[in-house]
């Protein structure tokens, strides 16, 4: 849902596919190499840090939240040229904030696999990634819900990222919550 919503914010602006699918990658491939590096016994981060991840996308969701406030009153056309889409690095963040807690899940995996099998699973990951990527890109283009998209992504997507920041760091149990 994100990625669909991260494309429908991108519509119409030069380039942004490729923003969204690089940060997509840039995210992903961060979060590859903090496990694979962990696997081999390396952590760049204690445990008791992954929760505070949620920061990262409640803050790109309250800044986009601010955004659509400060130009409620501005023409659809106006707004739209002046925002661009998705930066590649808010995508990357979001992607390793969403993705943190999967570092979890393929650290052990990544440890009992060894060098060929890290390898393997990977290219499996990468490859998904840009399924992952045209599915939300399919989903942000049929006319229904490019419709809807079109018509809410801008309130969507800032209620989304603030969400995925809250759950992160609510189930995490940051700040003691």
């Amino acid at each position: 849902m994100i990625l669909s919503l991260f494309f429908a914010q991108g519509a119409g602006h030069h380039g942004s596919v490729r923003r969204i699918v690089v940060g997509q990658y840039l995210g992903f491939t961060a979060i590859l190499v903090v496990a694979v590096a962990a696997a081999f016994g390396a952590t760049f981060l204690p445990e008791s840090a992954i929760p505070y991840l949620g920061l990262l996308p409640l803050a790109l969701g309250l800044k986009a939240a601010w955004q659509v406030w400060k130009h409620r009153d501005d023409d659809d056309d106006e707004q739209k040229t002046s925002q661009g889409g998705p930066k590649a690095l808010e995508v990357a963040a979001v992607t390793f904030a969403n993705g943190g807690d999967n570092i979890g899940v393929y650290v052990p995996v990544f440890a009992t696999a060894g060098v060929g099998g890290m390898s393997v699973y990977a290219i499996v990951f990468l490859i998904l990634v840009a399924v992952w990527c045209f599915a939300g890109r399919f989903f942000a283009t049929r006319p229904v819900i490019a419709k809807a998209l079109s018509r809410w992504g801008h309130i969507l997507l800032p209620l989304v990222l603030i969400g995925i920041g809250l759950l992160i760091l609510i189930e995490g149990g940051a700040f003691g919550l």
